[in-house]
């Protein structure tokens, strides 16, 4: 039987773990036997296999048929508790033991694995050098990363360290988002995210950089290590090198132009064939489309289900497009080069309903979403053809997918300055070309300025004046944000300083993204920053969004970084308060100390009487929490005056100031 060969060769992998073990049939009788089983239980392997052990008679098993079934046609493993073995020298004790249904070659098996009570004796006497060994072992042949619960680093091993090119110093407390490439985070990386927090392990290659931001291939296991009540204690990720087989596996592709899996086109190829259209001047659409959840679909099957949807979702594209050249340019996703219209385009989402896919005799429900970019009309070359497609794409998922739309001419104009936003920021950055102004706040109370709120400001030779809401948006996708939060970090501490030691302090508060604060070192970060400049701290305010909030409440390394701060006398402010998600408990679990009400609220508070409730709202709802609250986008008296009215603490607007250098701050 091929699956028991499998099985087999395997063994001596399964008996380097710690834990006795037992492989069933479906009807219970024991297959395999683990060296951990021979020595808990005294039974050598050739007095079990055959036999249902280790329950004395079958009638009066503990684990009996039923339980057998019941693993057999559960997804999720199976946990029994207190029971009784017997050993062969008589032994008893207490166990659990935990089933798995488990697949090989197609063939279905249970894996048992048990937990004895007096097991820890039993490891102090037989399994300290047999860890120590397997220890050496995977140290010597993988690369070894340990994450917390948080995702951050808390050991790598020398093979990591040489490969990733970061030093223990330097990676420890980094987050493991930070060892991608940006433009995986959002979808692959959260997957094996996902898959550990979920108590599951997850297996594949992947796409890494190294601390200098260079390309490198693993081929990862990533393993929840669980405490006895199945909460994760911390993750294990083993990777083995693969770059060289992945850049011979992609020449070899150039070279053939040919997706080995479905024998369509490649993006090597596909991008050859654009290029020539391109040069003869040749209209056609360029149809970018993408399987919905394909992550969800790979996890109800297996890899062999995944090769047959992928071939035969290829086999409709080609019936579909006919004379139409089709590439497969990722995983899930697929390019058509067509002169068909849109709406015939469109028409492929009927005709996959009307031709469904089976597996296994199981119609799978799938879902695509596309998006259409034209040439000449849209853009003019291939990266710029991809750039908008994937933008497309994103579009069409976030509004639940299962459509294929092209962008307004519009979007493609935007997409094209984005790029060029892009490419200048780079430069502007590296010359240090920012500028930071900066908005002053009014407290009602007093009627004087006591902070100001820093923006950044780039004028550009060849752009002009880029404003901060194309600007920042841009940099958080390109990952550029961070260089942006540390020069407006440096020059509002420097400028707070610097008021300070004239004798007139004042309250600076700058903006910060989630991802500024995934790294551990933000703490260090803006601490040094302070120090650099003799700032105190309680001149800085840190300004974050509610979808920052959202994300924070449930990572505990930025709540503690961010306590760590509070203590250190910077406050927080939540920025845009009413516009975000709906969720109160942030509120409990973050240093929150002043909140901004969004000026979309305080635009219509003269016109309508429901704005001014909501206002009174939430100015009450700060009172009630003992937090400060600041209105933004106060642009008339009578809205100031209403505002003070209503109880608001402070106000920031056009017309209070307009976001001005910091010599024209009057401050008294």
């Amino acid at each position: 039987m091929r699956a028991m060969q499998q099985l087999l060769d395997s063994s001596n992998v399964l008996n380097h773990v710690p834990l006795p073990m037992m492989l069933t049939a479906p009807d219970a009788t024991v297959l395999w036997w683990s060296d951990e089983a021979e020595r808990t239980f005294g039974y050598t392997a050739d007095e079990i296999v055959g036999r249902f052990y280790p329950f004395d008679k079958e009638e009066r098993s503990t684990i009996d048929q039923l339980i057998w079934n019941q693993a057999f046609q559960s997804e999720d493993p199976i946990s029994l508790k207190n029971f009784s073995l017997q050993t062969k020298q008589g032994e008893i004790f207490n166990a659990s033991a935990i089933l798995n249904s488990v697949t090989i070659d197609n063939e279905q098996f249970v894996l048992v694995v048990f937990e004895v009570d007096n097991l820890q004796t039993i490891y102090q006497k037989t399994s300290a050098q047999e860890l120590a060994s397997l220890k050496t072992g995977i140290d010597k042949t993988f690369m070894v990363t340990n994450l917390d619960v948080d995702g951050l680093i808390t050991y790598g091993n020398e093979l990591f360290l040489k490969s990733s090119k970061w030093t223990p110093k330097r990676v420890i407390g980094k987050s493991f988002w930070q060892l991608f490439p940006v433009e995986s985070t959002e979808k692959l990386v959260n997957q094996i995210w996902y898959a550990l927090k979920s108590n599951r392990v997850w297996q594949g290659s992947v796409e890494k950089i190294t601390k200098e931001g260079e390309t490198y291939w693993v081929d990862m296991t990533a393993i929840p290590v669980l405490s006895t009540n199945d909460e994760p204690l911390y993750f294990t990720i083993l990777e083995k090198d693969i770059t060289e087989k992945k850049r011979l596996q992609m020449h070899l592709e150039q070279i053939a132009y040919v997706d080995p899996e479905t024998g369509l086109m490649n993006r090597h190829r596909l991008e050859k064939v654009v290029s020539d259209y391109i040069r003869e001047e040749r209209h056609f659409s360029f149809i970018f489309l993408d399987i919905d959840k394909f992550y969800t679909l790979k996890d109800v099957h297996d890899d062999e289900s995944e090769t047959t949807l992928l071939l035969e979702f290829s086999k409709r594209l080609k019936m579909y497009f006919q004379d139409s050249d089709i590439a497969r340019v990722g995983e899930d996703e697929f390019v058509v080069l067509t002169s068909l219209s849109d709406w015939f385009t469109q028409g492929f989402l009927s005709y996959l309903k009307q031709h469904p896919i089976y597996i296994r005799s199981k119609a799978i429900p799938i879902s695509i979403s596309g998006g259409i970019t034209r040439y000449p009309e849209d853009q003019l070359t291939f990266s710029h053809m991809m750039k908008a497609s994937i933008v497309t794409v994103h579009k069409v998922q976030q509004e639940g997918g299962g459509n294929i739309v092209s962008l307004s001419q519009a979007n493609h104009k935007a997409l094209s300055k984005k790029a060029m936003i892009e490419k200048r920021l780079i430069e502007a950055l590296h010359h240090k070309d920012l500028t930071v102004m900066y908005q002053p706040q009014i407290d009602l109370s007093t009627g004087k300025i006591d902070a100001v709120e820093a923006l950044v400001r780039w004028d550009d030779a060849v752009l002009g004046t880029v404003p901060p809401n194309e600007l920042i948006p841009i940099a958080e996708e390109s990952g550029m944000i961070h260089d942006i939060g540390s020069f407006m970090l440096e020059k509002a501490c420097e400028q707070a300083a610097l008021w300070s030691r004239n004798g007139k302090p004042m309250k600076i508060s700058v903006n910060s993204s989630i991802r500024e604060f995934r790294d551990k070192n933000m703490v260090k970060k803006v601490r040094q920053a302070l120090d650099k400049y003799s700032c105190p701290a309680h001149l800085l305010k840190i300004e974050i969004t509610e979808k920052f909030a959202l994300e924070a409440e449930s990572e505990q390394s930025i709540i503690r970084q961010m306590l760590q701060l509070q203590n250190d006398g910077i406050i927080f402010v939540l920025d845009d308060f009413g516009t975000g998600y709906a969720s109160f408990r942030y509120m409990q679990l973050l240093p929150i100390s002043e909140l901004k009400i969004d000026q979309s609220f305080i635009s219509g508070l003269m016109q309508q009487e429901k704005p001014q409730k909501l206002v009174h709202g939430m100015i009450q709802f700060g009172k009630s929490m003992d937090i400060r609250v600041i209105a933004e986008g106060v642009e008339t008296k009578e809205q100031l005056d209403l505002l003070k009215k209503l109880g608001c603490d402070a106000v920031q607007g056009f017309y209070i100031s307009h976001p001005v250098a910091a010599s024209e701050i009057d401050i008294q």
